[in-house]
């Protein structure tokens, strides 16, 4: 290994240390199996917040907006304006009904809402496809860090990751990973704020060299016409709605110990994101100052191309440092959710629950970790944008429909299901498989929010009218436990 290259390794090392040494300390907490789904519903907000703040940041938070922004311009900010206001949505309308449901995962909140083993199966794959479908850019992220850092084979990255994830998911479950993701959140957020302060002030102080753009780089909607209209809108809708739906956010909502510390714990994320999401932008503006050309590895990169000697090494560590907690983080956020579906769903039937846990915490990694070596160059922002819109377009209507409309039958449910997911993940598969996007066709699949979100609505809608005598006969006492706050149940 030269010394250039050091910097990276001793970052990845220590983050990696860290992370496992914070695992295990969590690991004195976790002894039931509540303790490993949702940490006892005991998390304050604060450190909830946290928690959120490091796996909902992930490699196209901390690598993907900059590179996107330095290429496309100002068009992608609504990424991160998109991810920060989902939790809006999430605020207003799901997050406290959601806690006070009692629920331990998504499957669980159909089933008790619905009465309905069918509709908790179908959600089942849904968040296992959602789940490995976000796993999969993380780990060809970490290929692509470790790569530019340490000029390690890009198949080292994703094996890093997979191994530590693992570890940390199958010995503390939710309780242990919670420790770590606070503390990953707070790490992200240095890596990016220190680094991007200095190379502000190297900036100022070399007489501030303007950067060389597009004439329309830095003016969102002009160039692109009605498709550049249509698929900006549809990514808003995605990013807005598809928060919602991502199964490692909702379940962090079950970890709160009622629905107000739901509700105070978003409205603490909101904030943390809205600082994290400040700084990405800026590290494309010097990118395009000093004539960075590399979208993936700008952030890793910019250091090193502004100074050198020590206060570029030193930079670099840090910013490689927050790169692979982000990979953790989100990983393992992910892993969570998936291993507690396949827990309840496959392999508890077999084995006690803790052991079923940790064996659905190998599956839930193993698999998209194969399928990041197999399939390398996924495109990480363009993967994680087509999970969101999955995502918006089967549990998003689900848990807005569930939550607030008591005429929701099964069979609605279902018919909303199939035909967002079907659609959203046809556009998927059609995207990944298709580079040469030109026309309507490709630009309706590249971008499919705007209209498989509608479709599932509706789908959900007429089927559930027209089924309306199957309402289940619970649905409104659930309702009215949704509804109702802690407090009120306490004083009856």
């Amino acid at each position: 290994m030269d010394l250039e290259a050091l910097p990276g390794a001793v970052a990845v090392v220590v983050v990696a240390v860290a992370t496992l040494a914070i695992g295990t300390w969590g690991l004195r907490f976790s002894r039931t199996t509540s303790d490993f789904f949702v940490a006892s519903r005991t998390v304050n907000p604060r450190l909830n917040a946290s928690a959120i703040g490091g796996e909902y940041l992930s490699a196209a938070s901390f690598l993907g907006i900059a590179g996107l922004v330095l290429t496309f311009g100002a068009d992608m900010l609504w990424y991160p304006v998109g991810w920060t206001a989902g939790y809006l949505v999430l605020l207003v309308l799901v997050a406290a009904p959601l806690r006070r449901s009692g629920a331990y995962t998504l499957p669980d909140f159909a089933e008790a809402r619905l009465g309905s083993r069918g509709v908790r199966h179908l959600c089942s794959v849904v968040v296992v496809a959602i789940g490995w479908l976000y796993l999969v850019p993380q780990f060809e992220g970490a290929g692509i860090t470790l790569a530019a850092a340490i000029d390690a084979p890009r198949w080292v990255g994703p094996l890093v990751v997979g191994a530590v994830v693992l570890v940390n998911v199958s010995s503390g479950g939710m309780r242990s990973i919670t420790f770590v993701q606070a503390f990953q959140y707070w790490l992200k957020l240095t890596a990016l704020l220190v680094p991007v302060a200095v190379l502000l002030v190297i900036w100022a102080g070399d007489g501030a060299p303007r950067p060389v753009t597009p004439q329309d780089w830095s003016m969102p909607l002009l160039g692109d016409g009605a498709q550049g209209l249509y698929s900006t809108y549809s990514l808003i809708l995605a990013t807005f709605l598809g928060t919602m739906g991502l199964p490692h956010v909702v379940v962090r909502f079950y970890t709160n110990p009622d629905g107000r510390a739901a509700r105070r714990t978003t409205l603490v994320v909101l904030a943390l994101l809205g600082i994290f999401y400040v700084l990405p932008p800026l590290f494309a503006m010097l990118g395009r100052a000093y004539g960075a050309a590399d979208a993936d590895t700008l952030v890793l990169e910019l250091p090193r191309l502004m100074t050198d000697g020590v206060l570029g090494d030193v930079l670099t560590g840090l910013v490689t440092a927050g790169a692979f907690a982000a990979f953790l983080s989100t990983s393992s956020g992910l892993a969570i959710a998936v291993s507690g579906v396949l827990t309840q769903d496959v392999t508890v039937r077999r084995l006690p629950d803790v052991t079923a846990f940790r064996v659905a915490a190998v599956i839930a990694v193993t698999v998209p970790l194969a399928a990041s070596l197999a399939l390398p160059d996924f495109g990480v922002a363009r993967a994680v944008g087509l999970a969101f819109a999955v995502a918006a377009s089967t549990f998003c209507p689900l848990l807005v429909l569930g939550i607030w409309w008591r005429g929701l039958t099964a069979a609605g449910a279902i018919a909303g299901l199939l035909v967002g997911g079907a659609g959203s993940v046809g556009a998927v598969a059609w995207t990944l498989a298709d580079d040469a996007s030109s026309g309507w066709f490709d630009v309706l699949l590249g971008q499919p929010a705007a209209w498989s979100v509608p479709v599932a609505v509706t789908a959900m809608v007429v089927v559930s009218r027209l089924t309306a005598r199957t309402v289940p006969a619970h649905a409104r006492r659930f309702m009215v436990r949704l509804h109702t706050p802690e407090a009120l149940e306490l004083d009856r």
